[in-house]
């Protein structure tokens, strides 16, 4: 297997000749893939620095969260649901230093920390890059209190947790919740979310990470290795739940409704046709987060008032790439991932 080292070097033999219009161009380093497959098909090259267009920023990236989704992607699991084209720069989540700004870019000048979750229409320019440049309305200042690095793992995870809890659940104050993979990065900010918001919040993940869980806000975790959840949970809470948010799929989205009380909801972030499986009584909805800013500036100012605590974070370098894709993608990831860029 080609190295990063060599990679770099064989994408950067054309620039040794004799093309004026190469000598103009400015280059940066990315981690990008040319087909769909397994971590492999990843590479490290040289490709043009993007200029901010109308209303977007050039973000000098520091950090890029790694997600579920972008192994997903890369896998071609979604290409028929999101447009594509190669090559296709990985990564939906990062923050930042705004390096420059285009025309008639009002909320940031250059110089500012900013973090976000930058998905846009099309596949194809990503954070595993030194540089992004997207809409000023997708980008937010980072949290006062939290390091670049920090801000780097919030935003795709948080949006995903509040959206399924606050916008779909309609969460109130002394319900049950009960968190289905509370471990990772969006069960522990659902955790964090429910807990903040005076649930009475119940979850699952191993054993051995059942004192992080608790930390986050849990009031009481089952190890699904080896109880009997449904048994434990019912000792527990005799009326059942009011919201269950599911981030985990298959067989654990169908055990799930035997959770819920009769009119409660349940939320999954992994299975589409959860509707399909819901019982008259019951609720049931997939959600897809979305971008959205004010969102994110409420949860920054929960950072900043220390009502929220920064996830566990397990950092890789730009060229490490495929392996902390391998590492999420076998699913005992407690926190997050983020990628040093620069």
């Amino acid at each position: 297997m080609t190295s990063p080292k060599e990679k770099v070097e064989r994408n950067l033999d054309f620039l040794h000749e004799d093309d004026p219009l190469n000598m103009m161009r400015v280059f940066m380093k990315a981690c990008l893939y040319n087909q769909f497959g397994p971590s492999r098909v990843l590479e490290i090259a040289e490709v043009a620095e993007p200029e901010p267009k109308e209303q977007e920023v050039q973000i000098r990236l520091a950090y890029a969260g790694v997600n579920n989704v972008d192994w997903k992607i890369r896998e071609g699991y979604l290409q028929a649901a999101i447009p594509h084209e190669f090559p296709i720069i990985p990564g939906w989540e990062g923050s930042g230093v705004v390096s420059k700004v285009g025309p008639s870019v009002r909320r940031f000048k250059e110089g500012d920390q900013v973090y976000g979750y930058f998905r846009q229409p099309l596949v194809k320019h990503g954070t595993y890059a030194q540089f992004i440049c997207v809409h000023e309305d997708l980008a937010c200042h980072t949290p006062k209190t939290l390091s670049l690095k920090q801000s780097a793992g919030i935003p795709l995870t948080a949006l995903t947790a509040w959206q399924a809890l606050f916008d779909f659940a309609k969460l109130q104050a002394h319900e049950t919740v009960f968190i289905q993979g509370a471990s990772g990065g969006v069960g522990g900010m659902a955790v964090q979310f429910a807990h903040w918001a005076k649930g009475r919040v119940y979850a699952t993940s191993r054993s051995e990470n059942h004192p992080y869980v608790l930390q986050l806000g849990a009031d009481k975790v089952f190890d699904y290795t080896q109880d009997d959840v449904k048994a434990a949970f019912f000792a527990k809470a005799p009326q059942g739940a009011d919201v269950v948010m599911d981030c985990v799929g298959g067989n654990i989205t169908k055990e799930s409704f035997s959770l819920v009380k009769k009119g409660g909801r349940l939320v999954s972030i992994v299975d589409r046709d959860v509707q399909k499986l819901a019982p008259p009584a019951v609720e049931a909805g997939f959600v897809f987060v979305a971008p959205n800013r004010e969102e994110l500036n409420e949860i920054s100012a929960l950072f900043d008032h220390r009502k929220l605590i920064v996830p566990e974070m397990v950092e890789y370098s730009l060229e490490e790439a495929s392996k902390a894709l391998d590492l999420i993608q076998s699913g005992h990831v407690r926190g997050k991932i983020v990628l040093k860029i620069s």
